[in-house]
Parts: C-alpha cells; sequence; structure tokens
C-alpha cells in the first residue's frame, strides 16, 4: 500500500481496488459485478442491510464499492478516532457479506429501472451505443450495468461466487492518506484485507483490434437535440509520447472554454452549448473522444467544424503559444485538484493501477515542460486520423445518415 501520512485533519481516507472488472462477466449473467458491488454494503456478518447502515452512519464511516471495466474499486473515509470501527466495517463487507436476497430483488429491480430510463437518456444511448459499436464482438462492448436478461438469471448464490472470485488479494492495489502512521496503518489493512484468499485475479480480456474504416451510426430519438461523440483509437497511459498527446487534447477540446473545438463550435458559431474531447484508457484499449450536441437542423454542420478542427490540428499542429497555455494549465490544475483526503488518495491509487512510480508526481512537471511544438504534431499525426473515426448520433438529425458496416 502507499501512504501520505498527513496529520492536518482528523480522517483517513482508503482508496483501493481488486483485478476483474464488468468486462469479466461470466457468459450469461451480465451485470453481475456491477450489482455484487452494490451488495456488498447491504449487510454483513450479524448485520441486516439497515443495521450495517446505522453502524456506518453511527461512526461517521463513508464505505462504498463500484465497478468499472477492469476493475472492482471501492473507497472509505473515516475520522481517525473512529478508524477501527471503519476497518471493521471494511472487514465484514469484504469477508462477510450476506447477499440476502430481499436486498438481491431490491438492487435487481433498481438496475432495471435505471436500464430503462437509461434507454430514454440521449447521452447514456449515445455513450452505450458508441462502445457497443467500436468493442463489437470484446468484453468491452457490454454494458457494465449487465441487461434485463442477464440480471434476470442472478441469484445470491451465483453473486457469492463471483465475489470468491474477485475478492482475493492478489492484484489488490491500496493508497492510504491522512492522520495514520505506516505501522498502523499496516495493522489495520492486515485486520481488514488479511483474510481473504490469495486466489488468482481474472485472466485479462483479448487484445482489441481498432476499426481501420470510419462508421456513423445513428440512432433515432425524438427529441429537439442531437447528441454526438467521436471516437479514435487513443493513446495507452504508459505511452512515451502520452504527454504531447495530454497537450495535444487540451488544445483540441480538453481546454474547456480555451479549447478549439468550444470557440469554433461554440464561441464563432452558435451550433451547441459545448464541444470537448477526452483521453480514455483502458486495460486492453485507449480512445480519443469528441462531444458535442446541437440542434437537430445544425447538427451536420456541427460535425464538420470538429472534423475540420481536427483535420487542422493534424495538419498544422498547435501554435507555441496554445503550447505554453497547456503546459502552465496541465502543471497547475492537478494540485488544484486535490483538495481532499480522498481525492489525494484516489490519485494514488490511480498512479499504482497505470504503473506509475511514487515519485511520479515530483516528475510530471518536468515531463509536461519538455514537451516540444513537433512532440504534439507527431502525435496528432499519429492519432487525428478521419479514416479510423466512429461517429454516434442520437437524435433526428438533419443530413446525417448511418453508414453501414463494411
Amino acid at each position: 500500500a502507499w501512504l501520505v501520512e498527513d496529520k492536518s485533519t482528523p480522517v483517513v481516507a482508503l482508496s483501493f481496488s481488486f483485478a476483474g472488472g464488468t468486462a469479466s462477466d461470466p457468459a450469461g449473467q451480465a451485470g453481475i459485478t456491477d450489482l455484487m458491488a452494490e451488495l456488498l454494503t447491504d449487510g454483513a456478518g450479524t448485520l441486516g442491510a439497515q443495521a450495517f447502515r446505522q453502524r456506518q452512519e453511527d461512526a461517521a464511516v463513508s464505505l462504498g464499492f463500484n465497478a468499472s471495466l477492469d476493475r472492482l474499486g471501492g473507497s472509505l473515509r473515516v475520522l481517525s478516532v473512529n478508524r477501527d470501527e471503519g476497518f471493521e466495517l471494511l472487514r465484514l463487507a469484504l469477508t462477510e457479506p450476506r447477499f440476502d436476497a430481499d436486498m438481491l430483488e431490491q438492487r435487481r429491480a433498481q438496475t432495471m429501472a435505471s436500464l430503462n430510463q437509461a434507454s430514454q437518456r440521449p447521452g447514456t444511448v449515445a455513450s452505450r451505443t458508441l462502445m457497443a459499436t467500436l468493442f463489437a464482438g470484446h468484453p468491452y462492448a457490454a454494458n457494465p450495468e449487465g441487461t434485463r436478461e442477464g440480471l434476470a438469471t442472478l441469484t445470491p448464490e451465483l453473486v457469492k461466487k463471483r465475489a470468491a472470485q474477485l475478492l482475493v488479494r492478489s492484484g489488490l492495489t491500496i493508497a492510504a492518506v491522512g492522520d495514520i502512521s505506516e505501522a498502523e496503518l499496516a495493522r489495520q489493512l492486515d485486520h481488514a484485507f488479511g483474510s481473504l484468499p490469495l486466489g488468482a485475479p481474472p485472466a485479462l480480456p483479448p487484445q482489441w483490434t481498432p476499426p481501420t474504416r470510419p462508421r456513423t451510426v445513428v440512432v433515432e430519438r425524438p427529441v429537439p437535440q442531437s447528441t454526438v461523440l467521436m471516437a479514435l483509437p487513443g493513446i495507452a497511459r504508459d505511452d512515451p509520447e502520452w504527454y504531447a498527446a495530454l497537450i495535444m487534447n487540451h488544445v483540441l477540446g480538453g481546454g474547456g472554454q480555451q479549447s478549439r473545438l468550444f470557440n469554433e463550435v461554440r464561441e464563432k458559431r452558435g451550433l451547441a452549448y459545448g464541444a470537448n474531447s477526452s483521453l480514455r484508457t483502458y486495460r486492453r484499449a485507449a480512445l480519443l473522444v469528441m462531444s458535442t450536441a446541437s440542434a437537430n437542423e445544425k447538427v451536420a454542420e456541427a460535425i464538420r467544424v470538429i472534423r475540420a478542427e481536427m483535420m487542422r490540428l493534424r495538419n498544422e499542429g498547435v501554435t507555441e503559444a496554445e503550447l505554453t497555455d497547456a503546459k502552465t494549465y496541465l502543471t497547475g490544475a492537478l494540485a488544484l485538484s486535490l483538495d481532499s483526503s480522498g481525492s489525494i488518495a484516489g490519485l494514488l491509487h490511480g498512479m499504482q493501477i497505470d504503473g506509475l512510480s511514487p515519485d511520479h508526481l515530483t516528475k510530471r512537471g518536468q515531463l509536461i515542460a519538455a514537451v516540444k511544438l513537433e512532440d504534439v504534431r507527431r502525435v496528432a499525426r499519429r492519432l487525428l486520423r478521419e479514416e479510423t473515426m466512429t461517429t454516434v448520433v442520437v437524435g433526428k438529425p438533419v443530413g446525417v445518415v448511418s453508414e453501414p458496416k463494411e
């Protein structure tokens, strides 16, 4: 475990995760990992769901679990004076979860309702359609929340089996921040996690083969505004050109109101309230995703403008002023985001998952400062390729049609 000892506030924050996430859901059990993560705090040991929640409230303990494509994650936040109780509740949730039938039914019903609502939200439909299109035939294509058919098959026994598969010490990653010494943290971690079996994490998903042809998918919905997602194969977090790509993305659409996409789509043309881009990394894939939402009759123009800006950046690179501004922002923004023990623990946990060294934060500014104009141009030529773009539009777009898969 990584620890940042900080006695300025009487709080301990823990961020941790286990290898294996929703992408490794067993066949026919789509949604089981996500559901199991919810159920871990719905009663443990001799405590039913209500009693377990009451114990948390009485001790001001915040404990929760979540599931991503690649990992089963969790967090704990507790006052220093109550840390014994906090780590004991964590131990109970990990080693003696109840998975009571009534709570399973309640969580199943909530997830079913969430799936129904999601099918009516254009943003969610666009996101799910994008993943299903890009990763067709790959585990990443599946909805982490599962399917109605998969959820209907789940039983307490199946959920217990899934928990036993994932809650193992092999592949466990932990970061702690706050008012706790190294020796005390070691004692508490042994108490909470020590009785878990060593086990073996699930096998990684297969490697992803990125698309080599452009594709447009239109999902019709009776709404006045179309939601747009445009995705390209991205760059791995451990790629030597990561920071050049980070700067490129900041200039393109990651820099908020200062970015080119926002300026061209919103400020100059008034086609949308905003437009942005982001880098996404997974264990077996990486994406660069651009997004906007525009009136149905204007969406085709918004898409053209985004594509034009993307290609202009590919062909011309960024300016010296844009490079300097991006470096200044990216160097300073991280520190501003670390406004709590929990956020620092989350950062340290993420660094471990990304394979970074403990001293990476002291090197980060130097790595950003070292990026040159030609580095950004090179990574732009590498990533910004229209022939690999997948575009998803949800609404009733005028002038945009689905392009069939070859």
